[in-house]
């Protein structure tokens, strides 16, 4: 270890592969690896929710068991540690049956205590290990509340006393707000609210992401350009007077993927493996994705895929305006993965019925199948309308599947349109976030397909 390593408690509430439902989980499983071989010692911490299975993971119990205060009472708190799969680094993970005994990652309701909880809990391992981290990265609301408590409660405790706090925004759309009682369980009731001239309504909630930012020493999102958009209204979700005041803590860091994960050379989830400089297999990845989903057996036919949430953030409304009129025109496929409204499922749904050798759906995320549609697919959907960072079309770049995209956040930091004379670029955007900006993208690169 260097002399400039560190020592860091990553606290995240999913982690790929023990918990997901999007791309948080991926990242807390993919940038303390990345960190731990800079030379750094990382700790992940996370809570163990009821569909973890112990043996599976094989994870091993702790001998010291705590009790955490919350409001006027006490939960009990014990916990396990494993290691991140294929890696050495460490994962603490708190279980209280109560709280964390469900399958569900989130509940919505009691949130906040179970969150709470959590956080609390990790300070408490790390004070019981004897494990004094030099930076707690906090992901999300739900660690949001260690940034406040360094700052009040633990401000003149001595282990945590050079302990310094990053708050990744992820998704600033989700703040975790909350009444009162959340101060009382937190320890904080003393402290108030926070108040802000331009932000009346922190005076009489709380909400856990504005205490992120108020309080951590550096906050950073996920790209360059979502660290700018955020600090208007358009993008800021009433955040933004919050945010534009502690602009000079707030940096955008550009997201990244594992590498040796979604490597089409030695992906086991591949009909037939290919590379950069060998992309026969590549056609052998259509044909079986076509084959494997109905869909007609045409090498030559454009072939389309999305996957993620099936939502209006996502673009889903963008594409219900503007895919059928191309499905009617135009001879490509189209396949989608991913779940989210029900209204959106309903129209997919029939849109298949209608084209079934053009349309086909999996309303689910199958890690095998995402992997086969962005080794078979010829270009991927992804028409967000907020995208903070994006990994979706990393990951099809590296699979070579050419990212189509609205160009906000991190997917204009990421996408370059092609130009063939120059011989640059690495996929399509649009900047209006419109129908008619896809639907003329679509059309304007289909000489790029055949």
């Amino acid at each position: 270890m260097n002399e400039q390593a560190l020592r860091i408690l990553y606290l995240a509430s999913e982690v790929e592969p023990f918990a997901r439902t999007g791309g948080l989980a991926e990242v807390a499983a993919s940038l303390p690896r990345a960190l731990q071989a800079l030379g750094h010692e990382v700790i992940v911490a996370m809570p163990r929710y009821g569909h973890i299975d112990p043996t599976r993971w094989q994870l091993e119990p702790s001998n010291i068991n705590l009790n955490v205060p919350l409001a006027d009472a006490a939960e009990p708190a014990t916990w396990y540690s494993t290691r991140l799969p294929d890696s050495n680094v460490q994962v603490w993970m708190v279980e209280n049956q109560r709280l964390f005994g469900q399958p569900e990652v989130y509940l919505g309701d009691g949130d906040a205590e179970r969150f709470v909880f959590w956080a609390k809990a990790t300070l408490e391992i790390a004070r019981a290990q004897g494990w004094q981290p030099d930076v707690v990265h906090l992901n999300d609301w739900h660690a949001a509340i260690v940034a406040n408590w360094l700052r009040t409660s633990y401000r003149d405790d001595e282990f945590f006393a050079n302990t310094a706090s990053l708050y990744t925004i992820h998704t600033l759309a989700y703040r975790g707000v909350f009444g009162q009682r959340v101060l009382e369980m937190a320890g904080i009731a003393e402290y108030g609210y926070i108040a802000h001239s331009d932000m009346p309504s922190l005076h009489r909630v709380v909400d856990l992401m504005s205490r992120g930012i108020y309080y951590a020493d550096m906050i950073n999102t996920v790209s360059p350009t979502h660290a700018r958009e955020i600090l208007t209204p358009a993008f800021g979700e009433g955040l933004d007077p919050l945010l534009r005041d502690r602009r000079d803590r707030l940096f955008g860091v550009l997201n990244g993927i594992d590498n040796q994960r979604y490597n089409p050379a030695t992906d086991s989830y591949l009909a037939q493996a290919f590379s950069h400089d060998d992309l026969t297999g590549k056609q052998a990845c259509k044909t079986a994705l076509q084959q494997q989903l109905g869909l007609e057996l045409d090498p030559n036919k454009p072939l389309f895929c999305f996957i993620g949430r099936l939502n209006d953030q996502k673009g889903l409304g963008l594409l219900a305006e503007t895919i059928e009129a191309l499905l009617s025109h135009h001879q490509f496929q189209w396949v989608v993965m991913g779940t989210g409204e029900a209204r959106y499922h309903e129209w997919l749904s029939s849109l298949q019925q209608r084209y079934p050798q053009q349309v086909a759906l999996a309303l689910t995320f199958n890690e095998a199948l995402a992997h086969q549609c962005y080794a078979g697919s010829d270009v991927l959907l992804m028409p967000s309308l907020v995208e903070p960072g994006g990994t979706n079309q990393l990951i099809a770049q590296r699979y070579g599947c050419l990212p189509l995209v609205c160009a906000v956040g991190g997917l204009a930091d990421t996408v370059e349109n092609i130009n063939t004379y120059a011989g640059t670029g690495n996929g399509f955007g649009f900047t209006q976030p419109e129908s008619q900006s896809l639907y003329g993208t679509m059309i304007s690169m289909s000489p790029f397909l055949v």
